[in-house]
């Protein structure tokens, strides 16, 4: 209500003030008519301005708000990655039973273009990967996770993120491990339907992280060679060899 009465307060003022000033243009001249003239070749302005400001103008500065959101978002994935992110790859990968055949198609070299991420980005959204959760340390996997909880947590509070809906399904699929690592003290001895359950969370996280990561790497490449210069030389997929 106050933003309405303010509005028709400056509609009031800047019409009051046009008044004035062709009042004062007729009282000088006395020429009605140039006046008139002018008033309609003016107003007939008035839909291309609006046209202008309202979809133009408004579209730009959408454009530019979308990219500025854009690139903040990246550089929260760029901390997650560089904080949690690749190394939950290389955790993930020791439960791999295919780790071999998936690092040579996922293995992203220095001169990969556009196009070869998206190719590895789509076979990797509808590939199954083949985890194994007795292959490889629970408790160790555990330990790292559980080390990242308060990280984690801060980004769930990161509203930029809620616009990203896969990323914001990988870090519940995450929390949903740290959850089931929580409710057991234990995690050697278990049975084969814990085990295959286990297996399923991690089967998850690997999938949802791998994609997410394939498209962090394809941004610094396109935007911060260096950087991409780095994620090569710290590939998660050339970390151990199966």
């Amino acid at each position: 209500m106050k933003n309405i009465r303010s509005h028709i307060f400056l509609g009031a003022f800047f019409i009051t003030i046009s008044v004035i000033i062709y009042s004062i243009q007729y009282l000088i001249f006395h020429d009605s008519h140039s006046s008139f003239f002018y008033f309609m070749q003016d107003l007939a302005f008035i839909p291309i301005n609006m046209f202008l400001v309202t979809i133009v103008l408004e579209q730009l500065l959408a454009r530019r708000e979308k990219n500025s959101k854009l690139e903040k978002m990246n550089m929260v994935i760029g901390a997650f990655f560089s904080e949690v992110g690749t190394e939950l790859i290389n955790y993930c990968s020791f439960f791999d039973k295919n780790y071999k055949e998936n690092r040579f198609t996922i293995d992203i070299a220095q001169n990969w273009t556009s196009d070869d991420f998206e190719k590895v980005a789509a076979y990797v959204k509808t590939h199954k990967f083949n985890v194994d959760s007795t292959l490889y340390s629970l408790n160790e996997f555990k330990i790292f996770i559980l080390g990242k909880r308060d990280f984690l947590l801060s980004l769930l509070a990161n509203p930029i993120l809620l616009e990203h809906d896969t990323f914001t399904d990988l870090l519940w699929s995450i929390f949903h491990i740290t959850d089931e690592f929580l409710v057991r003290k234990q995690l050697s001895g278990l049975s084969e339907t814990d085990y295959a359950h286990l297996s399923g969370d991690i089967e998850r996280v690997y999938g949802l992280l791998v994609f997410e990561w394939i498209y962090y790497v394809k941004h610094i490449k396109e935007n911060y060679p260096y950087l991409f210069s780095l994620s090569v030389r710290e590939n998660p997929f050339m970390k151990h060899y199966i």
